[in-house]
């Protein structure tokens, strides 16, 4: 990866020898690796089989303000945003923090709005197998 930043520095007229630049293309992986962490997890990974049965709760499960931090696929600069994602429970409930670090793993990947809520949604459906989910 540090190759090919050098190479990317070259293309746009930049000089990686520079000093201010000698240490980019290291911190530059570490960064890309940072923001496409998700890669290399899953829902199941985050959730843990951590999952409660609770036969009696039917109220819809909703966790607001979900922030999020992805690339966009199309041209790999950051977005942020946030998320809502909500459930009513089919007799097994999630953390509430679950939610959020579903939302994690699937952001912290190239990625579009759309493909986006449908993975967080198939992760909860995954986990809960919940009457509906909406995110």
């Amino acid at each position: 990866m540090t190759e090919a930043c050098q190479t990317i520095l070259k293309c746009i007229g930049e000089d990686p020898g520079r000093e201010g630049l000698l240490k980019t293309p290291e911190q530059w992986a570490k960064v890309l690796l940072f923001m496409t962490h998700g890669y290399s997890q899953t829902g199941a990974d985050v959730t843990n089989g951590v999952v409660f049965n609770e036969e009696d709760h039917k109220e819809m499960v909703v966790v607001k303000d979900i922030d999020i931090h992805s690339l966009c696929e199309h041209h790999m600069v950051p977005f942020t945003g946030r998320v809502h994602v909500g459930y009513i429970p089919n007799g097994k409930i999630l953390g509430l923090s679950k939610l959020a670090r579903i939302a994690e793993v699937y952001a912290r990947r190239l990625q579009v709005q759309e493909r986006l809520t449908r993975q967080i949604a198939d992760a909860v459906v995954e986990a809960v197998d919940p009457l509906g989910v909406t995110v």
